[in-house]
């Protein structure tokens, strides 16, 4: 990193880094858990669902390679490997055993809240002391709480549809 770019921040770089880190871990199981998700998804409304999580896969793996190109500027090191991404993610990895539509949501959905939290802790961390870092959390932040609202609604959807069902 650039002797600037190291002045300009005013907080200590290695806790910066564990929590660059630990989100870095996050998106890539997230990432998996909802690539994973949009294969062996079952039930009403599986094609909507698995469309959403594929975009949503896609949109968490732009968020590793953000996090990873800016622990990477600060003079440190993505977790190497993928062994090690549950102990540092903050996030639970939710596998998808049971794949029918409604579990995955409500997986998927807990998964994005525990991110928004995630994001909030990394922007209340940097805010006023790192701005580049702040506002690649912000950033990533306004997809998440997307993706929340996404899932959310297509929650509702099959809640309702399954509702007139038993009507």
């Amino acid at each position: 990193m650039g002797t600037k770019g190291r002045e300009i921040i005013g907080m200590d770089i290695s806790e910066l880094l564990k929590l660059l880190n630990q989100a870095y871990a996050s998106e890539w199981l997230a990432y998996y858990q909802y690539w994973l998700g949009a294969k062996l998804i079952k039930g009403p409304m599986k094609d909507a669902v698995a469309a959403e999580l594929n975009l949503h896969a896609t949109e968490e793996l732009a968020h590793a390679l953000m996090l990873a190109s800016r622990i990477i500027q600060l003079g440190g090191t993505p977790v190497l490997s993928p062994n090690d991404w549950e102990a540092q993610s903050p996030c639970k990895y939710d596998a998808p055993a049971d794949p029918y539509v409604e579990v995955l949501l409500d997986q998927n959905i807990a998964g994005e809240q525990c991110a928004i939290a995630t994001y909030q802790a990394l922007m209340d961390a940097t805010k006023d002391k790192d701005m580049v870092t702040y506002n690649m959390a912000l950033t990533i932040l306004e997809q998440e709480v997307e993706h929340e609202e996404d899932l959310q609604g297509l929650r509702e959807d099959l809640d309702l549809m399954v509702a007139r069902s038993h009507r």
